[in-house]
């Protein structure tokens, strides 16, 4: 897409990271969680080419493009204020930092096959810090659980309260970017949090999803303001 689309003081890409990384400002915040090559198993095909916001919590999710290799994290690190999901998976292509962002999907529930917890890279100072949010199956605490989770809308989507504690832990930035928004959970953030936001993501379908969460928190921005 050569035009983004502009939603209030965001701006959404539909495109490659890489190739939109010159239209990134420099002294913007990167907070995103990429594809890092776990070739995530997601059943889909049954409800192809359904709006993802229209099925329910059994929903079939759409493959995550770009999780069938690895992830090089090299093109963002440059920037001021960076925060990295997954980052465990390729951790060996990172410097070594102390600020480490854990986030414990458990919340005192037992072990299951899945991680306890995630973890995120970050060239922040100061120590290691957690966020503690359920997350397991249908049983997830947070906005997303509205109407029995129907607003899970992608198969490695993040909670808007996680995305928004990290802008918190990044210093509430001007401007946050994500290069890999996925159904943009950390755009929501930033609109919550009043941030400008910058995002951008490969695959329509996820893209417009996106855009419509973005323009919904902005609308609920501004009946508030």
């Amino acid at each position: 897409m050569d035009k983004p689309v502009i939603i209030g003081n965001a701006t959404l890409y539909l495109g490659n990271a890489l190739e939109l990384r010159e239209r990134f400002p420099v002294d913007g915040a990167i907070i995103a969680d990429p594809p890092y090559g776990v070739k995530l198993k997601t059943a889909y095909g049954n409800r192809k080419g359904a709006h993802p916001m229209l099925q329910d919590a059994s929903r079939d999710f759409a493959p995550v493009i770009g999780d069938d290799g690895p992830f090089d994290p090299a093109p963002w690190l440059a920037f001021p204020v960076v925060i990295l999901w997954g980052a465990n998976h390729y951790c060996h292509k990172l410097p070594g930092k102390p600020h480490w962002l854990i986030w414990d999907k458990r919340e005192g529930t037992g072990s299951d096959d899945n991680a306890d917890v995630e973890m995120a890279w970050t060239n922040l100072k100061g120590p290691a810090r957690m966020h503690r949010q359920l997350w397991r199956g249908i049983c997830r605490r947070g906005e997303e659980n509205i109407s029995g989770g129907a607003w899970r809308v992608h198969p490695t989507q993040k909670p808007v309260e996680l995305m928004r504690w990290c802008i918190n832990q990044a210093g509430k930035p001007p401007l946050v970017i994500d290069p890999y928004m996925g159904s943009g959970s950390t755009g929501v953030a930033a609109m919550q949090a009043g941030s400008a936001f910058i995002g951008s993501e490969l695959d329509p379908a996820y893209f417009q999803v996106a855009c419509e969460r973005i323009e919904n928190a902005q609308r609920q921005a501004r009946m508030f303001a």
